[in-house]
Parts: C-alpha cells; sequence; structure tokens
C-alpha cells in the first residue's frame, strides 16, 4: 500500500558499502521485514560486486545466522564483525 515497513541507512566506502543503522517500524515487526530488508540489500550489494561493512547490528548478527553472506565482508575485516574468517 506504499508504506514504508523499514528501511536501511548506508553510507559508500570506496568499494564498500558500510550498513550503519536498520529500522523496522513498530507495526511490522515480527513480519520477517527486517530479514527481507537485510538480503534484499546484501543481495543489491553482491549483485553490484561490492563488499560490505556491517557496522549496523541487526545486519551484522543476521550475517552471522546467514553464514553464506558472510564471502561479502572482506577477509582482513571479518575478525572485527565478529565473523569466522575464510
Amino acid at each position: 500500500d506504499g508504506q514504508v515497513a523499514g528501511y536501511a541507512e548506508y553510507r559508500r566506502r570506496g568499494p564498500s558499502v558500510a550498513f550503519t543503522h536498520t529500522v523496522v517500524e513498530p507495526e511490522f515487526e515480527g513480519r520477517g521485514v527486517g530479514s527481507a530488508l537485510a538480503r534484499g540489500a546484501l543481495d543489491a550489494v553482491r549483485a553490484e560486486g561490492a563488499s560490505v561493512l556491517p557496522f549496523c547490528p541487526f545486519i551484522r548478527s543476521w550475517i552471522q545466522r546467514h553464514p553464506g553472506y558472510a564471502d561479502l565482508v572482506p577477509e582482513a575485516r571479518r575478525a572485527q564483525f565478529g565473523l569466522a574468517p575464510g
């Protein structure tokens, strides 16, 4: 219906996209909006061949729960974000 359910804030840093904050509006919480938002944003970054810096705690924890996305974080930075190397 055109209502904003949530959004992810980010900044471009060279070849990386730094996610800084994610918001899901209260009336949409618990409906999988955050997961859909994270997956869509990370898939878009992957499609453009960029890397991810997950400063946002939600995006970071989502990647931790979905290790197939950990490769988007540069290997040298994974430990900084609590992600297993390689």
